[in-house]
């Protein structure tokens, strides 16, 4: 029997590469598409080598209709997991339009020409923030949508909202061959593959909490800036649900694993349910790596709630999926990533 093939959007970024590695370790074939704006080819040579297997990379951009083509005329492509899309929240609201651009536009483009050769399989990567600010602490997936506070979140809602239609539309037409979508929203994604050799290389100033205090903890940054130390939480400070990204990657192979047994487009969260306050965080790293992490207790950010976390109950239900890792060694792997390589993939 053919293997089945996966193509991989931004699969040479942070969740893509892991992504890419335990699809090669089921012993599927992998197609990687990505420009390279946000990540490094690096990481593809490194998934190769944990694997033990190769795999195609183009680099590309998936707003490339051309490019694209030339994928699906080349390969037999099985199902799509769509990890690219830009993701940094402060910077989607100084450059809205090139998330737009980037995130829907792209999209966009993807599903015109996944619909144009039949295939129509998707795994797509959303995040928690298209819940925006509810009033509860832990997000069940039946929340309104659209409630996002930034242009970043804004862009996942969106592409949800065309997803979600793309299927309606097969189920109005009775198509068939209907649509089949999973959207997966991500809470907080850390850690990295247990050999060390790929990781998070966020350009520039990371911009989420795990990756600023590992960079604390090797000498690269100064000290961390913990927004707010007043919220009624255990210790006064945000309590958000971590996820290691291998377990993380592991919902989307349970997701794929899901496809061809019917239609239609379900949403899913992929969190650990339970929440860890910075502080926390920071004395996991102090644990870990037996150095002082240095902080200062700052004003709180607009828009920043106390505490959230993901009800993860029904991937666990219909995906048979839940998560294994503990923060400690989310902690030892991310810290056993940035210590073998502290400038990242340089």
């Amino acid at each position: 029997m053919n293997r089945q093939k996966i193509l991989v959007t931004g699969g040479a970024g942070y969740i893509g590469s892991h992504a890419c590695v335990e699809l090669l370790q089921e012993n599927y074939d992998v197609v990687v598409i990505d420009n390279l704006s946000n990540s490094k080819s690096d990481s593809l040579a490194r998934v190769e080598k944990i694997a033990g297997k190769s795999l195609t990379f183009v680099q590309a951009d998936i707003r490339d209709k051309q490019a694209l083509s030339n994928i699906f005329t080349a390969h037999d492509i099985y199902a799509v997991m769509h990890f690219a899309g830009l993701k940094a929240v402060g910077e989607s609201c100084e450059q809205p339009i090139r998330y737009y651009q980037n995130n829907v536009c792209g999209t966009l483009t993807l599903t015109e020409v996944m619909e144009q050769f039949g295939v129509k399989k998707i795994i797509f990567s959303s995040s928690a923030t298209v819940y925006g600010e509810p009033d509860t602490v832990k997000y069940t997936e039946d929340l309104p949508v659209f409630g996002a506070t930034n242009p970043y979140g804004k862009s996942k809602a969106m592409v949800e909202d065309i997803l979600k239609d793309l299927a309606q539309a097969d189920v109005l037409s009775n198509a068939s061959k209907p649509w089949e979508i999973v959207l997966l929203r991500y809470f907080n994604p850390i850690g990295a593959h247990i050999s060390g050799l790929i990781g998070e290389d966020p350009n520039g100033i990371p911009n989420n909490l795990v990756p600023y205090v590992s960079q604390v903890a090797v000498g690269k940054l100064e000290q961390l800036s913990v927004f707010g130390g007043d919220y009624p939480t255990i210790d006064g400070t945000g309590v958000r649900d971590y996820i290691h990204v291998v377990d993380l990657v592991k919902g989307h192979l349970c997701a794929l694993n899901s496809l061809g047994k019917g239609s239609g487009c379900k949403a899913y969260n992929l969190g650990a349910g339970k929440g860890y306050s910075v502080l926390e965080i920071i004395a996991a790293f102090e644990r870990i790596t037996e150095k002082t992490i240095q902080y200062k207790i700052v004003a709180r950010r607009t828009g920043d709630v106390a505490e959230n976390y993901a009800d993860p109950g029904l991937a666990l239900r219909e995906l048979g999926w839940k998560t294994e890792k503990q923060l400690d060694e989310m902690v030892a792997d991310t810290w056993r990533w940035q210590s073998q390589n502290p400038s990242g993939y340089e």
